[in-house]
């Protein structure tokens, strides 16, 4: 892989630098999974080959457990499927995605050898496991598993040693990375990529990581010079930087010592609260902080029961408290704009969804780095809401500002750029009818809206983006 190399440094180990230059949005390189598994709760609803989610899926005839788009899928996947299918058959079930993502790697290294496959910078046995790292829980989750692979592990494999498969399931633990549907919404599968794996975190990174047509791109945010290091971040920076460090050190067991944390550099904003005149005592910006707190939790166990109409009460309650107290860029207030606009979207009532979308954008851009995939997402997900709303100016504006991001974060040929492009020139379209006929626009909108019912907002969950890591909860 000539545009980058594999180098040492004290502080952080092994990490990648770029050996070219980069601009932002190119792929520095993409790279197949060296094993990959979906997801136990998806088994039947997405393809175990390309990781597409479909309607219909082709059962396999023999171990009635993997499922396909169609022969194709089902031929490409045999090669990793064949012996899979024998234990699974043998065993009576398939064991949970941890075990079969284990097993897969090693009937990988069954075939291929423990040394670098092709295109891989580092192998499989050169990969860090943090078992000496674990906590007591860790541990017993660790020999849990272990033993649940002996009794899967068919006699007639080859045979590895209890200190190989920990080491195994040690590096599933920390480098499994997220694998995502074809259009990037939904986290479907865990999948170790040797190469990503070689790249460091940081809080404010100059990569991202995206799932593409199978395999993982790594792409450049900002400008990159031959020599700099790269990095993408492990966690959402939507976090002050202490509670980014104590998530990095409980999962993956390193400091973080980036910039962004050293200077806590945009933890003011994220705490912001009113200024002038009107600002609040410290007591009281507490109570409100706790009280956030409070109702996120009663709003996460109301999702999870389906129970919306009671979500947006709670939002619009929690609001009321927060909103003479907390500035626009704070977390919790954020928080709380992100579900009520995300909520009241589903529910078709787009005015007051557009209000908060709006506001939690306007927070999100004083905060994010400009070219964040997830800021991408808000922003396309605030555009829809506005169009669905009939604010076709400010919707169109939104739609436009978040292609923008994501031809950087996922590219031209990426699905959801696809429909994203499709999205801004049908607004483009509308937003020339509303110039120059205002009045004919709302009512032609109005015939619209009566032939054809307007399309229901995806079901909401408690579900933030893919995370790039996959952490077994």
């Amino acid at each position: 892989m000539e545009s980058v190399e594999v180098f040492t440094s004290e502080g952080k180990g092994r990490g990648l630098k770029a050996q070219k230059e980069f601009l932002p949005g190119d792929v520095i390189f993409a790279e197949p999974a060296y094993a990959a598994v979906v997801f136990d709760s998806l088994t039947h609803v997405v393809c175990h080959t390309c990781f597409k989610r479909q309607e219909r899926l082709h059962r396999c005839g023999q171990c009635k457990f993997a499922h396909y788009c169609d022969r194709t899928c089902q031929r490409a996947a045999w090669l990793n499927h064949k012996n899979e299918c024998s234990a699974i058959k043998k065993h009576g079930k398939a064991p949970t995605e941890n075990i079969r993502l284990a097993a897969r790697i090693m009937w990988k290294i069954e075939r291929e050898g423990s040394g670098l496959s092709e295109g891989c910078l580092v192998s499989i046995d050169d990969l860090q496991n943090h078992v000496d790292n674990f906590g007591e829980e860790e541990k017993k989750e660790l020999h849990a598993d272990v033993q649940s692979f002996l009794e899967f592990w068919p006699p007639q494999s080859q045979q590895f040693g209890m200190q190989y498969i920990s080491h195994v399931f040690g590096v599933i633990s920390c480098n499994g990375f997220t694998l995502s549907d074809q259009r990037g919404l939904q986290a479907v599968g865990v999948g170790i990529f040797p190469n990503l794996c070689q790249v460091n975190h940081d809080c404010w990174p100059n990569c991202t990581v995206i799932f593409n047509n199978g395999k993982i791109e790594l792409r450049a945010l900002s400008k990159i010079s031959p020599g700099d290091e790269l990095s993408v971040s492990y966690v959402d920076f939507l976090n002050v930087s202490e509670e980014r460090q104590k998530q990095l050190k409980k999962q993956y067991y390193f400091d973080c010592s980036c910039e962004h944390c050293k200077k806590q550099i945009k933890d003011d904003l994220m705490l912001a609260v009113k200024q002038g005149e009107s600002k609040p005592s410290a007591e009281t910006v507490k109570e409100v902080v706790q009280f956030s707190k409070d109702t996120l939790e009663k709003i996460n166990k109301a999702r999870i029961e389906g129970l919306y109409h009671e979500v947006v009460k709670m939002c619009r309650e929690c609001l009321k408290k927060q909103e003479p107290v907390l500035g626009d860029t704070n977390i919790y207030l954020l928080r709380i704009l992100s579900i009520a606009s995300e909520v009241l979207s589903y529910l078709q009532m787009f005015e007051e969804a557009a209000d908060y979308a709006k506001r939690m954008v306007d927070g999100y851009m004083k905060i994010y780095h400009p070219n964040n995939a997830q800021l991408g997402m808000a922003v396309m997900r605030a555009g829809v809401t506005h169009w669905h709303a009939g604010l076709i100016e400010a919707g169109h504006g939104l739609i436009c500002k978040a292609y923008a991001i994501l031809l950087i974060t996922h590219g031209p040929s990426h699905p959801i750029t696809k429909d994203l492009e499709v999205m801004r020139v049908q607004t483009e379209m509308e937003l020339r009818m509303f110039q120059q006929n205002e009045f004919m626009y709302y009512k032609m909108r109005e015939a619209a809206l009566k032939n054809q019912k307007i399309q229901v907002m995806p079901e909401p969950s408690n579900e933030t983006s893919p995370g790039l890591f996959h952490k077994k909860e």
